[in-house]
């Protein structure tokens, strides 16, 4: 078994004195790990690092093996958001997300290119964290947990659309919400249609996709990446200085 593909990395740990074990999200074979010969060499653990571009080429006897991995690095994107402490956290969050609820070796090529370009929208985007918010929201839709906020799942209108019901993940709007509000979960206008989003819109999304990636976390039997919580918690303390749709 032989293949070359696109990936981002997600994880890599020590095994033995001189090699790694690399899990990398590839474009047409999924999630993958592969043994890096290797791997803890000075060279090799730039390259190995959360969140890299690279070009990888993976190789076993048997398809079900754990098989080897050679790595060429085609972007360090680690490397360029060392300095940017909640972009790199906003990275590593994405990037964990992805290694633990994401299955083995199923292809995923749609979110491969939505992640992909969420790292260069981190990177260079002044309104990132938004993007960010709306990437969860692809993620639950990939994993079957898709999010329905185009219309009221009482009403059939589109109008003034206020809350997301946690049991069925549908929108609802103001007038027939009301008397349920507290057993609702708050929708933030930016998610349904292009508007501005104060730091209240931004944590009132990051705890919606968060409700829902929780149950799909549960399902799956894991539970969602410490990398999350922190980056959540980095956010929120910098939301006092947070302007409204721009950047720490």
């Amino acid at each position: 078994m032989n293949w070359n593909d696109d990936g981002i990395l997600l994880h890599a740990r020590s095994l033995g004195e001189t090699s790694s074990v690399a899990t990398i999200f590839t474009l047409a074979h999924g999630k993958h790990a592969g043994l890096v010969r290797g791997g803890s060499s000075l060279r090799n653990r730039s390259i190995l690092q959360m969140g890299n571009t690279v070009r990888c080429s993976w190789k076993a006897r048997l398809e079900e093996n754990l098989g080897t991995f050679a790595v060429e690095l085609e972007y360090a994107t680690a490397s360029h958001l060392l300095t940017e402490g909640l972009k790199l956290a906003g990275m590593a969050s994405a990037c964990s997300l992805v290694y633990v609820l994401l299955p083995e070796r199923e292809v995923y090529a749609a979110l491969f290119i939505t992640l992909r370009k969420l790292l260069g929208k981190i990177e260079s985007d002044f309104y990132w964290i938004k993007e960010y918010i709306s990437w969860e929201r692809f993620l639950l839709a990939e994993l079957g947990y898709g999010l329905s906020l185009e219309s009221c799942a009482v009403t059939g209108k589109s109008e003034d659309l206020a809350w997301v019901s946690p049991k069925t993940g549908r929108a609802v709007s103001t007038f027939p919400g009301t008397p349920y509000a507290s057993r609702l979960l708050p929708l933030p206008e930016f998610l349904v249609r292009e508007s501005e989003a104060a730091s209240t819109d931004l944590l009132d999304g990051f705890r919606l996709t968060g409700y829902f990636l929780e149950k799909a976390a549960r399902s799956s039997g894991c539970r969602l990446p410490s990398a999350r919580s922190h980056f959540i918690d980095t956010f929120s303390r910098m939301a006092t200085t947070y302007c409204v749709n721009t950047e720490v």
